[in-house]
């Protein structure tokens, strides 16, 4: 199993059965009745599918480049858009729908747990499946990527990686508003293109995981940042930069409106 396709066959794999439980564990849950809990639940199985995807996109971007990487997320970023419907496995969604009035904080608290547990609870099902090792890129895996134990992805100062993590966030948060205004052909792969884009970009600095949930999931207690190092980066920085994105897009809707009306 040591040949390239093998193993990256068997990652692939993974990811896809991480994506048909999911959408099992969304079928069970659609005939309950609307509510908190029927929210909370399809919030906690949309954030172990991104969490248990990205713990095997690691493996895929170890062995085989962030060329593989970027291609498997760009396709999985669409097939989250197209299955997750009112979820989104990320909690600063919910702080700027708080912020602009849209949410209560009773469903933003729900909808935060439920996505941090979903996350976090997802790695005992990769683990046991990296404890196969099936293929050699999993072999040690189980136990290296375990709490005090993996190493951080973090390799700039602290208040560096917040505004990366800030930044990016924002750059894709207005993408996306411009998106749902604009309604362009294939708008779902331009959104995609954008998020995978800004996760490359800060891949090899922050990390680029532009998701407080996802970030917790992967890296909290890694070695070579602190519990509230981490927070600072990947909690407050992305969603810092999610809810500046409301103030400053009608800044940029106005000026796209300026430079329309001179051409």
């Amino acid at each position: 199993m040591g040949a390239l396709v093998p193993c990256i066959v068997v990652s692939i794999g993974y990811i896809l059965l991480v994506l048909f439980l999911a959408e099992v564990g969304r079928r069970i849950i659609a005939p309950l009745n609307p509510g908190l809990v029927k929210i909370a639940l399809n919030e906690a199985v949309a954030a172990a599918e991104l969490c248990g995807a990205c713990f095997e996109l690691i493996i895929i971007a170890d062995n085989y480049g962030l060329t593989a990487y970027a291609v498997v997320l760009f396709l999985l970023t669409i097939w989250w858009g197209m299955h997750w419907g009112d979820a989104t496995a990320c909690p600063y969604n919910h702080f700027e729908e708080y912020v602009q009035g849209n949410m209560t904080r009773q469903e933003t608290i729900v909808r935060t747990v439920a996505e941090t547990v979903g996350g976090v609870a997802v790695f005992k099902l990769i683990q046991l499946l990296w404890s196969l090792e099936i293929a050699e890129t999993h072999v040690g895996r189980s136990h290296s990527a375990i709490y005090d134990v993996c190493t951080a992805d973090l390799t700039v100062p602290v208040l560096h990686g917040a505004i990366i993590e800030g930044v990016a966030t924002m750059i894709c948060r207005l993408g996306s508003r411009l998106i749902s205004q604009r309604e362009p052909q294939y708008a779902a792969a331009i959104d995609s293109f954008v998020a995978t884009s800004m996760v490359c970009a800060a891949f090899n600095t922050s990390g680029g995981y532009l998701n407080p949930v996802l970030a917790t999931s992967l890296k909290f207690g890694c070695r070579g940042h602190t519990p509230m190092e981490h927070f600072v980066v990947y909690w407050v920085g992305a969603s810092l930069g999610a809810i500046s994105s409301i103030y400053v897009w009608p800044h940029v809707d106005e000026a796209l409106a300026v430079k329309e009306k001179s051409e």
